[in-house]
C-alpha cells in the first residue's frame, strides 16, 4: 500500500538533514529527516506553511532524538490534492507517515494547525504502537472557535482568508516580510524558509503552494473542530507552548484571552496537561525562539514522558 520513492540530501547548512518522499494515500507526501537517535519526534508544521519551519528546531534535537518533518498535504513539497482536507482524513495521512516509517510511541509536535492536527490524532489513537507517547501543542488547539460567542463562520471566514499574493515580484514580498516581522528576526535563512510556502516561476513572481480555496476549507475544518472533547480523549502527557505577545488592540487582547482561558480549561480537563508560555513571541514560535522551544520539548519528554530515562 505504502513505498519508499526517493532519498536525496538537501540544505547543505545542516548536512545531516535529507529530503525524501513516501507514497500514502495516493498522494506523494515529502517529509525531512534530520537523523539523531532515540525515540522518533515528528514535527508538524501549521496552515499554508511547510515543513521547514522546523529548520532552526530540530538540530536542537537530533542529540537525543530521532527527528521527522512532515510536510502535509497540498503543503510544501507534498502533491497537490483534490480534497481530504478535513481532520479525520489529515490524521489518516499521519498514520500512514507513522506505520510506513515504522515510528513507534513518537512523540508529535504540532504548530498552529499542526498542533490541533496531532491534537486530533492523539484523541483517535490512544492505543497501539504508533500512539503517541506525548503531544506538543505549539500556539495552536486551544479554542474552539464555533464556541466563541458570536463569532460565526462568516466572520471567521473574512478574518481567516489569506491576502492575495500570487503573482508578487519576490522582491517586493521580501521587502514585505522585513516589515512584518519583528526587529532582527529576519534573515536569508529565515526568507528561505517562509518562500519555501510559495512557487517561485522564472520571472521571479511567487504563487502559493495552498490555493485560497483549499486554505479555506482547513480554515472551516479548524473553525468546526471540537477541541475541549478531544483533550478529554488523550491518554498520553500533553505540552501546550502558547505564545503570549503584548495585544496592540482590542481583538489580539480577546484572542490571548481565548488562549489563556483554553489552556486553563484544557488543564482542568485533562490532569496531564502542562504548558510553557513563551513570553513577547510571535505566532510563529518554531522561527522566533527556536532553542526554547526546543528545550521546552525536551525538558517535557525528560519529565513527563521518560521520567526514569
Amino acid at each position: 500500500m505504502f513505498h519508499l520513492v526517493s532519498l536525496s540530501p538537501i540544505h547543505p547548512f545542516t548536512l545531516s538533514l535529507n529530503s525524501s518522499y513516501l507514497l500514502i494515500n495516493n498522494l506523494r507526501f515529502h517529509y525531512l529527516n534530520w537523523g539523531g537517535h532515540g525515540q522518533p519526534v515528528v514535527l508538524l508544521h501549521g496552515l499554508a506553511s511547510n515543513a521547514r519551519i522546523w529548520d532552526l528546531v530540530a538540530p536542537h534535537l537530533i542529540k537525543n532524538f530521532r527527528v521527522f518533518a512532515l510536510d502535509q498535504r497540498n503543503h510544501g513539497l507534498t502533491d497537490p490534492a483534490e480534497d481530504g482536507f478535513d481532520f479525520e482524513t489529515i490524521t489518516r495521512d499521519l498514520f500512514a507517515f507513522l506505520e510506513t516509517m515504522n515510528l513507534e510511541r513518537p512523540i508529535l509536535v504540532g504548530h498552529s494547525w499542526g498542533a490541533s492536527t496531532v491534537l486530533a490524532y492523539a484523541a483517535s489513537r490512544a492505543v497501539g504502537p504508533f500512539a503517541p507517547a506525548g503531544i506538543v501543542l505549539v500556539d495552536g488547539g486551544l479554542f474552539a472557535m464555533k464556541d466563541v460567542p458570536g463569532f460565526t463562520w462568516e466572520k471567521a471566514e473574512v478574518m481567516l482568508r489569506p491576502p492575495e499574493l500570487d503573482g508578487m515580484p519576490v522582491e517586493d514580498f521580501r521587502a514585505r516580510m522585513q516589515d512584518f516581522l519583528p526587529a532582527g528576526l529576519y534573515s536569508e535563512q529565515i526568507a528561505r524558509i517562509i518562500l519555501a510556502n510559495f512557487r517561485i516561476d522564472e520571472d521571479e513572481k511567487l504563487y502559493r503552494r495552498l490555493p485560497i480555496p483549499k486554505h479555506m476549507q482547513i480554515a472551516r475544518a479548524i473553525y468546526e473542530k471540537q477541541t475541549f472533547e478531544l483533550f478529554g480523549r488523550v491518554r498520553c502527557p500533553i505540552l501546550l507552548c502558547p505564545a503570549q505577545e503584548t495585544p496592540r488592540d482590542e481583538r489580539g487582547a480577546q484572542f490571548l484571552q481565548l488562549k489563556q482561558d483554553g489552556a486553563a480549561r484544557a488543564a482542568q480537563i485533562n490532569s496531564r496537561v502542562r504548558a510553557h508560555w513563551f513570553e513577547n513571541t510571535i505566532h510563529d514560535v518554531p522561527l522566533q525562539r527556536p532553542a526554547e522551544l526546543a528545550e521546552a520539548i525536551q525538558q517535557f519528554i525528560t519529565t513527563e514522558i521518560n521520567p526514569h530515562g
